[in-house]
């Protein structure tokens, strides 16, 4: 059916075909090379979004913390001074009683009125 010149020229035809995709290759690139590069940076990239999202996270949490604490802190700090005001006042209200008792007078103010003063 071929003869062996047949077949010569077949696998010359061949090996042309395979030379020019070598040819095409080289000067394009593989693409399985490429496709295994752009495999390999999908990962990188992925492992880079985890990476940065996990320390964006631990950092809104730190900056969370410390605002916790700071927020205590201040709220500590206003009820001391509430506790001091309070125990200031109790101290005038009865500094002023005494006063009021020397005299013989009396202080008909209760204690909504007393509200009535410290809101107006």
């Amino acid at each position: 059916m071929f003869g062996i010149l047949d077949y010569l020229k077949l696998g010359a035809g061949v090996a042309g075909g395979l030379m020019l995709y070598h040819v095409y290759a080289i000067a394009i690139g593989y693409p399985s090379a490429a496709r295994e590069a752009r495999a390999g940076y999908v990962l990188v990239a992925e492992k880079t979004a985890a990476e940065a999202k996990a320390a964006e996270m631990e950092r809104q949490r730190n900056a969370a913390a410390q605002a916790t604490e700071e927020h205590r802190k201040r709220l500590e700090a206003a009820e001391s001074k509430n506790a001091k005001s309070e125990i200031t006042r109790e101290a005038e209200i009865r500094g002023y009683e005494l006063l009021l008792s020397e005299k013989n007078r009396k202080c008909l103010a209760d204690a909504a009125d007393v509200d009535f003063l410290q809101r107006h």
